[in-house]
């Protein structure tokens, strides 16, 4: 994962649409597909675009893929973009 594939991925909104539906939690790769008027290869390219920039994490289950957030990818460009602010890290 580098930081302008994630920030790349993140400039979409289909794609960030995506994330904050798996903010709720896993879901299967046909119900994210439902959701869009796109193709199922349309929704597959953004999720693998996700799935590339370390945003998301694919799990299979049987006959289908589950995709979960990968939070701690957010919290790095979260932490970023605070020390840019100039905002202290008080951990």
């Amino acid at each position: 994962m580098s930081f302008n594939e994630t920030m790349k991925a993140l400039a979409d909104p289909t794609r960030r649409a995506i994330l904050n539906m798996l903010k709720e939690g896993s879901l299967p790769a046909g119900e994210i597909a439902e959701k869009f008027d796109m193709t199922g290869a349309t929704i597959s390219h953004h999720l693998s675009t996700l799935k590339k920039a370390g945003l998301v994490n694919e799990e299979r289950k049987r006959n289908f893929i589950f995709y979960t957030l990968n939070a701690s990818v957010l919290e790095e460009i979260l932490l970023w973009i605070s020390e840019l602010k100039g905002e202290e890290n008080n951990d």
